[in-house]
């Protein structure tokens, strides 16, 4: 199992990015996905979680109405499209597969102006 994050870097409050998480190594159509985050000195927290099908079965509350977890099975692609993101957003983000629990290397992603 190898999952690859992509698309974090520094965005200015009310900003947007979007994360992708290219998966490999198993049946990723087959699967549930999740993206989790991990801000300095806190525990890893529960962003989204998407069924195989893709429908949303989990948001955390803290990013209902402004992220959106989608994913595309003949990509083999999860994807993460953070809008009018916060201060607090700021995090490394991980994909991660629950089954395995297989987790990707993450991606920084940074909310300052």
């Amino acid at each position: 199992v190898r999952l690859v994050e992509s698309g974090g870097g520094l965005v200015q409050p009310g900003g947007s990015l979007r994360l992708s998480c290219a998966a490999s190594g198993f049946t990723f159509s087959s699967y549930r996905m999740s993206w989790y985050r991990q801000a300095p000195g806190k525990e890893r927290e529960l962003v989204a979680t998407i069924t195989s099908a893709g429908g949303i079965t989990h948001y955390a509350e803290s990013v209902k109405g402004r992220f959106t977890c989608s994913r595309d099975n003949a990509k083999n692609t999860l994807y993460l499209q953070m809008n009018s993101l916060k201060a607090e957003d700021t995090a490394v983000y991980y994909c991660n597969v629950p089954t395995f629990n297989a987790w990707g290397q993450g991606t920084q992603v940074t909310v300052s102006s």
